[in-house]
């Protein structure tokens, strides 16, 4: 599968580099979260490259949950176990537990099928901030600490009616955001079509720490330089593939 750039180490033993992990954020998921930079000091590695590589390695289930118990970080070696179990988990050489997955019903190795699900999926994921989540905050009259943004992928989760499907595209359907004090929990609801039929439904869930009162200016600034960072980002990749 294409995931192979994005780690290294055997099957079982696997590590990420911050390279990698950013990497896969801007080129692949076009997520541009200051989490996911090099030289950030918080630097962690997506949970949608961690997602795709589960199900490269173990396979799709008709129904299968994800939650990001711990941030991975540059250096962390993770343990990806041989194991035929519904509920298993992904530690790290830091000793802790990264990934619990939990997983049920008929299995797919369809390596086409989950290549395309892993791809469309992770553009679907990448794009909710600033699209979705904004207006999302804004409606609620709330934001994000601007200047110590942390916005973390909690867990998600997949149901499908059958995996007899080629060429899955997920599509929105009604995100919501509840807010408590200064913390945010946001659910992205999608569904899964294949063609014209809705083959499979789910949903992505953040935290959001450090909220305040929304302040339209501010916010906006901090949305222009995300999508400029991302637009600069995008064009010297496209000159470089250009140029090659």
């Amino acid at each position: 599968m294409f995931l192979k750039e994005f780690y290294s180490g055997t099957s079982n033993c696997i590590n990420i580099t911050a390279e990698q992990g950013s990497l896969f954020a801007k080129e692949i998921a076009r997520d541009f979260n200051p989490l996911h930079d090099v030289d950030s000091k918080r630097f962690c590695v997506p949970g949608d490259l961690l997602f795709a590589m589960v199900l490269e390695k173990y396979g799709l289930n008709k129904k299968i949950n994800f939650t990001f118990t711990g941030m991975l970080g540059h250096g962390v070696t993770l343990d990806f176990p041989e194991t035929e179990a519904e509920q298993f988990e992904i530690n790290g050489s830091n000793d802790k537990t990264i990934v619990k997955v939990e997983r049920s019903g008929e299995s797919s190795q369809n390596e086409a099928m989950i290549d395309a699900l892993i791809r469309d999926y992770v553009a679907f994921s990448g794009h909710n901030f600033p699209y979705v989540l904004v207006p999302l905050m804004k409606k609620q009259n709330v934001m994000i600490n601007l200047t110590r943004p942390l916005v973390i992928y909690d867990s998600m989760s997949l149901e499908f009616k059958h995996l007899n499907f080629n060429d899955p595209k997920v599509e929105m359907l009604e995100p919501e955001l509840s807010v408590d004090g200064k913390r945010g929990e946001a659910h992205f609801n999608f569904q899964i079509k294949s063609g014209e039929e809705v083959v499979g439904t789910g949903f992505k869930k953040i935290l959001i720490s450090g909220m305040r009162e929304y302040d339209e200016g501010p916010m906006q600034a901090f949305v222009d330089n995300y999508l400029a960072r991302k637009e600069a980002y995008l064009n010297a990749m496209a000159a470089e593939t250009a140029a090659e």
